[in-house]
């Protein structure tokens, strides 16, 4: 009988997982973002709340990330549940001609949110899934190169397709980041954050 005791606390500390790390990420784009991170969501099985500010500004969404995760925040205080805070709080957006961008840059790290820029959209972060890309390159053309790639693309982006080159992305936008940091040109085009964001998603799911 003892034996069997052992077994089955063997088991059940075997069963055992921490909590998934729950992420908040805020979107300027109505679709081709929240749509990306939502097939992310589904593929890598993370806890991830998206939020979508259409129509603003770089600034107006770390204002809205830093009022969820202060709600979160409060809320797990009233529940005496740590489990309802945001482990992770990002802002995804464009550079664009956007305005405010440092301001906005600042307000996120003073309220420990992480920011995944894009310089100059998105669609950068696809496109290399499938190649380079250290020539500065403007939206239009941007979203041309896209189409060759991924023929019928127009705004949503084909994840399943994605996902399997996403090392080869993610080394791709770790070098070019790199790259423009060494000439002392940090986010400037082309380069995106969005790397690093699918890989604390990835790396997340491993650690639990």
């Amino acid at each position: 009988m003892a034996k069997r005791d052992r077994r089955d606390s063997l088991r059940r500390r075997r069963a055992f997982r921490a909590p998934r790390p729950r992420f908040l990420i805020v979107c300027e784009g109505t679709q081709t973002e929240p749509e990306y991170f939502k097939e992310i969501r589904h593929l890598e099985r993370s806890l991830i709340d998206l939020t979508i500010s259409p129509g603003g500004v770089p600034k107006t969404l770390v204002e809205r990330a830093v009022e969820m995760k202060k709600a979160a925040v409060a809320n797990a205080k009233r529940q005496k549940d740590d489990n309802q805070k945001y482990d992770y709080v990002w802002c995804v957006f464009d550079v664009d001609e956007h305005p405010l961008v440092p301001e906005a840059q600042q307000k996120a790290r003073d309220n420990s949110i992480e920011v995944a820029l894009s310089n100059p959209s998105f669609e950068l972060w696809a496109l290399l899934h499938f190649r380079n890309q250290s020539a500065h390159i403007e939206r239009g053309p941007l979203h041309h190169e896209c189409k060759l790639y991924m023929p019928g693309y127009e705004k949503r982006l084909p994840t399943t397709r994605l996902y399997p080159l996403v090392d080869d992305a993610t080394q791709r936008a770790r070098d070019l980041d790199h790259w423009q940091v060494s000439r002392d040109c940090g986010g400037a085009n082309p380069s995106t954050g969005v790397y690093r964001l699918v890989e604390q998603i990835r790396l997340s799911d491993k650690s639990t």
